[in-house]
């Protein structure tokens, strides 16, 4: 039964990452809170996760024409970057500090959103 568990949740994460809307986020939250993997091995996991995924992803938006050349090789080469040091980084942490930066991570990204929904929201209003 846990197999099946965890193949619905690659495949619905999948479908969210080929959107290219973060389904590794909700794969480590899966990792760390029900299959109570340590912050660090859920990270380490999505990481494995990520390629594949973000492979046959970039594909097809490469395919459709959604992939501005200049733009991916900033933001490849600096993300690239960041990634090895940051990546250096949290093998270093403890990690319950891990958990606590990802959560607050989490939390910003969730009121971002609601903002941005709030102003979209206005925006239209005034429109209409």
């Amino acid at each position: 039964m846990q197999f099946l568990l965890d193949a619905l949740v690659g495949c619905l994460t999948g479908i969210i990452s080929g959107f290219g809307v973060g389904g590794g986020t909700l794969l480590v939250l899966y990792l760390a809170l029900f299959e109570k993997a340590s912050q660090l091995s859920a990270q380490g996991i999505n990481l494995l996760y990520f390629l594949p995924c973000a492979a046959f992803a970039l594909v097809s938006h490469i395919k459709n024409g959604q992939v501005e050349r200049c733009a991916w090789i900033i933001s490849a080469s600096v993300g690239t970057l960041a990634a090895f040091f940051s990546a250096d980084t949290a093998t270093k942490l403890d990690t319950g500090i891990l958990s606590r930066i990802f959560g607050g991570f989490l939390i910003l990204v969730g009121v971002w959103e609601i903002v941005s929904e709030i102003k979209e929201k206005r925006v239209e209003k005034k429109r209409g």
